[in-house]
């Protein structure tokens, strides 16, 4: 059993947190059932209900069981989409938010491959940790993504085949040598010098 959007978008506006607005005024808002302290199940599907949050910069789906990110091409102001603790098992349909999207929260899914990533030219921040992740061939998509500046892969497959965390920062910075941070950590101009060799 799961809810509808039109259900949760209900719920999320008799919080406290849309003020007494309507979700399309709303810039931020958290359509997460168990967040929101509703007896709702979870949300699986998108679909194009998403057109009424027009205003929407900042979307957090986290904690649903959405496996298909459809209906995305209606949030025509998403800068922050949060879709942590999902069903999902791939990124496609994330290029329909390719002209706006800045941070990507797509931590604890069944996620393989970044598909997708390489064309989002505003992409700031990626936070994927606790995926199926396990090629560098998914890492060196980021490569086309100039903001990008964090970075989280913890606890992908990738991460543990390496024979040391350093070694993992190591093949990331090769690949990334502009990210800021990786996995939540600074880097610093040592760890910049060791990737360069």
């Amino acid at each position: 059993m799961s809810s509808s959007l039109k259900d949760i978008i209900k719920a999320f506006e008799a919080t406290p947190e849309a003020q007494g607005k309507p979700a399309s005024e709303c810039d931020m808002v958290r359509l997460c059932p168990l967040s929101l302290e509703t007896p709702l199940p979870p949300i699986a599907k998108l679909d194009a209900t998403l057109a009424t949050l027009k205003n929407c910069k900042h979307l957090r789906l986290s904690t649903n069981y959405i496996d298909k990110l459809v209906g995305l091409n209606n949030l025509a102001s998403i800068e922050i989409l949060s879709l942590g603790r999902n069903k999902l098992k791939s990124l496609a349909g994330i290029t329909d938010v390719a002209d706006t999207l800045q941070q990507l929260w797509v931590s604890y899914n069944k996620i393989a491959s970044l598909a997708g990533t390489e064309k989002l030219p505003h992409l700031t921040a990626l936070f994927a940790s606790n995926n199926q992740i396990d090629s560098w061939a998914e890492v060196d998509r980021l490569a086309a993504c100039s903001k990008l500046r964090d970075l989280n892969l913890f606890g992908n497959p990738l991460c543990t085949k390496m024979e040391s965390y350093d070694d993992y920062k190591i093949e990331v910075l090769k690949r990334l040598p502009n990210i800021k941070s990786l996995d939540g950590i600074a880097i610093l101009d040592e760890d910049r010098e060791r990737a360069r060799g």
